[in-house]
């Protein structure tokens, strides 16, 4: 089986405990559409963070954490390109390219960045989906350290997620 036929992964928030979902829009990433290249680590593309807005999260919101994730990528465990932690409650919105917000911070992510690394599926591959999503949480800090691994933030995040918006973006070359 070459990378071109293997099994589409499936939606990695379907496996998890149901929490109930809120909205979550972009001027720059359409839901099960192409990525700008502008959001991808491509020749053609600049690793620009999208730009997020939500709203309709529940009442006792106290921090949100963003992520990225592409369930797509080679290999049994995806990747992590984007986890922001310790979002305040008060910012509903993040601007495109924008720096983590006062309080926030980035853990680096499968590339080794403590940034937004965008889209690069290999040359070739199979359509890669990027899952953009934003956790509603419990605690105004993850508590977790800026050197915590994406995959073990993201299991943390569980315990403490309220509700989760999800938009999903597509990328292949």
């Amino acid at each position: 089986m070459t990378s071109l036929d293997r099994p589409v992964a499936p939606d990695p928030y379907d496996l998890l405990p149901p929490v109930p979902s809120f909205e979550l829009r972009s001027d720059d990433v359409r839901d099960g559409e192409r990525l700008p290249d502008v959001h991808t680590n491509t020749d053609a593309g600049s690793n620009v963070s999208p730009h997020l807005a939500w709203s309709g999260f529940p009442d006792g919101t106290r921090s949100f954490a963003v992520t990225a994730f592409d369930p797509n990528a080679p290999g049994p465990s995806g990747w992590w390109h984007w986890t922001l932690l310790d979002v305040p409650a008060d910012v509903t919105e993040l601007a495109q390219g924008a720096e983590p917000p006062a309080g926030a911070f980035a853990l680096r992510g499968d590339d080794g960045e403590a940034r937004y690394v965008g889209a690069a599926p290999p040359p070739g591959d199979m359509v890669h989906r990027y899952f953009f999503v934003v956790h509603a949480l419990d605690v105004p800090s993850s508590g977790l350290p800026h050197e915590a691994m994406p995959g073990a933030a993201n299991t943390a995040l569980l315990f403490h997620t309220l509700a989760r918006a999800v938009l999903v973006g597509t990328y292949q070359r």
